[in-house]
């Protein structure tokens, strides 16, 4: 569904990432972790198509994809309802009756219902992340990328974003991408964990086998140790 071959990044004249190698099979989902600054949101930004590649070449094998960007990029001049209804008309075609329908529904499902006409910055932090959600998948993507879809919210309101993740997931049949830091929510949504970090990427495999991984680079960035290969040379 998702296919990386020796993808690279540049900008001016230094090297982001250089041969990434990465598949991701129809349904499932990969978490990628990695240190900040290391090229996780343009790494995800290049398979959205908003980013071109310097080196090697991106396939998705899917014309459906949705985004949650990392700030959610909602429309603050449009209520609830209409920041549902305004991918519906623009990507289906749906208006009307159906599209209300169909909005209805998928804010029930992100727990929204009864907020419809409240405007972004009336609600929280962490219903702008569910309203983000149901944006997302309301027009059924095949192939879902989510950019940190919990930064920045405390640990109950993170875990219940991550359930709501997984439910949906089920419910739409997508395949998806997520980039975080927040090791317990790449656990709770990825069938695969991966790391990019100092400029390539490692498959760690399942949340039960990258927790027993023995690359160095893995085990200091999963439990946070101070010494390693991620911070060498680092005072």
């Amino acid at each position: 569904m998702i296919r990386l071959e020796n993808v690279g990044k540049c900008f001016d004249g230094r090297w982001i990432f250089r041969g990434v190698n990465l598949e991701v099979h129809p349904k499932e989902s990969v978490s990628l972790i990695g240190p900040s600054g290391g090229g996780k949101s343009v790494l995800m930004k290049m398979i959205a198509g908003l980013l071109a590649c310097d080196e090697g070449r991106i396939v998705v094998e899917s014309d459906n994809v949705g985004m949650l960007f990392q700030k959610n990029a909602l429309f603050d001049s449009f209520t609830v309802e209409e920041n549902l209804l305004f991918p519906l008309k623009e990507r289906l075609g749906m208006e009307g009756e159906e599209a209300k329908k169909r909005a209805a529904h998928f804010l029930e499902e992100v727990g929204l219902k009864g907020n419809e006409t409240l405007y972004p910055d009336e609600i929280s932090g962490g219903m702008q992340k569910r309203l983000g959600i149901a944006r997302g998948l309301i027009v059924m993507p095949q192939v879902i990328l989510y950019d940190e879809p919990t930064a920045g919210l405390d640990p109950i309101t993170s875990r219940k974003i991550a359930d709501l993740i997984r439910k949906l997931r089920v419910e739409v049949g997508s395949t998806l991408l997520t980039v975080t830091n927040d090791m317990q929510r790449a656990y709770q949504i990825g069938d695969r964990v991966c790391l990019l970090a100092q400029g390539k990427l490692t498959e760690g495999g399942s949340p039960e086998e990258i927790q027993k991984s023995e690359d160095p680079a893995i085990r200091q960035f999963i439990f946070g140790l101070k010494q390693g290969p991620l911070t060498s040379g680092i005072a």
